[in-house]
């Protein structure tokens, strides 16, 4: 496979690029909270608490899955199937769930996720992928203000990336069979107009991954493995940032846009855009980095399931366990400066009386 470092050229801003609309389609959210304003789920002495439970400290009585946090580490979103972490819940379908860890206040949402939901990385928007009527839509949904909507993003499937806010914005767009191309959108940080920044002549997935402040997107060309950026400072993609002979699978892009996490072989690497340099971290499989590029969260290499999850300093190079148990966890899975990481297990003695034997949610705190 030849791969060639260079610039793509520049896309033209069109509006025939915007394949997203708005319609307001959000259900109501259920709201719960104890009474005492405690999160309901007390920590114990490694730092490790459950955090998908009801408001006064249930356990669920179903699995959950796919969980994220935000860079400041006050909300986390996640799926489950458990209909007792909400009054009046009584169905036994795949539901969202964002929880406010300072008051363990408990939102529901409409679902099924099609992938991992998403939080702005202001926490106020909470965005996932589900399906609409023969399309595939992002449902958003404003925690504060209460607006919901959705955007309409493809007529087979997409994926979706979240910055800052509802502003901030990517996507892969693809359609049904015999179509094999895919647009990569990035709606602009100036206007909030999508922009077409890319054609992919496969429907391998493309996994955007995209700043907070919406002016860079890491995003991989899984066909060819191959990591591209593109940047809002020139309005051009960069590929392949890892160099004309490693094949690559991205992770990534941190927070604050400075780094790009991609696999490579049994290592992890860690490319600094500033310098165009790349951190190999041998022998592991990184996961997530914290918003500022600092921390890597991983497995060991090879695993393709559950695995202890390990936290490494990159400037020290020091590791830290998050848990010693069989664990996922997925991006935007770790709080800045590498305070907090979520993950999903099904281990029984990471908190005292877990007893529903169920995949849960939990959140260690290391610092």
């Amino acid at each position: 496979m030849k791969r060639v470092t260079a610039r793509r050229g520049r896309v033209a801003l069109s509006t025939a690029a915007v394949v997203c609309v708005i319609t307001a389609v959000l259900p109501g959210a259920a709201w719960a909270g104890p009474a005492d304003g405690t999160g309901g789920a007390g920590a114990d002495a490694a730092g490790v608490e459950r955090v998908s439970v009801a408001a006064d400290g249930t356990q669920a009585n179903d699995d959950s899955a796919q969980v994220s946090i935000t860079p400041a580490g006050d909300r986390i979103t996640f799926s489950s199937y458990a209909n007792n972490l909400t009054p009046g819940n009584t169905g036994r379908n795949d539901r969202v769930f964002v929880r406010d860890l300072a008051t363990g206040q408990n939102q529901q949402f409409g679902g099924p996720a099609m992938a991992p939901p998403m939080l702005s990385s202001d926490g106020q928007v909470l965005a996932y992928l589900a399906p609409r009527f023969d399309h595939m839509a992002l449902y958003q949904n404003h925690l504060s203000l209460g607006w919901s909507s959705s955007y309409t993003c493809s007529l087979n499937s997409c994926e979706a990336s979240m910055g800052a806010s509802e502003r901030h914005q990517a996507f892969s767009v693809s359609f049904r069979y015999p179509e094999q191309n895919q647009r990569v959108e990035v709606r602009r940080p100036d206007t909030g107009e999508l922009q077409t920044v890319d054609i992919i002549h496969n429907t391998a997935s493309i996994r955007p991954s995209l700043s907070g402040d919406g002016t860079r997107l890491a995003y991989q060309d899984g066909g060819e493995q191959d990591i591209l950026l593109w940047d809002w400072a020139d309005n051009n993609v960069t590929y392949p940032i890892e160099g004309p002979d490693r094949a690559a699978e991205l992770v990534q892009l941190s927070d604050d846009g400075n780094k790009i996490v991609y696999l490579s072989g049994a290592d992890t690497y860690v490319h600094d855009i500033a310098s165009g340099t790349d951190l190999q971290v041998p022998g592991v499989k990184g996961v997530s980095i914290d918003p500022t590029g600092r921390y890597l969260l991983h497995t060991p290499s090879g695993t393709t399931g559950p695995a202890p999850l390990t936290l490494r300093d990159l400037q020290t190079g020091t590791d830290e366990t998050v848990t010693d148990r069989p664990a996922t966890a997925g991006i935007d899975s770790v709080s800045a400066g590498g305070r907090q990481v979520v993950f999903r297990s099904t281990a029984e003695d990471l908190v005292p009386d877990d007893t529903n034997g169920k995949a849960d949610i939990f959140l260690r705190t290391l610092r």
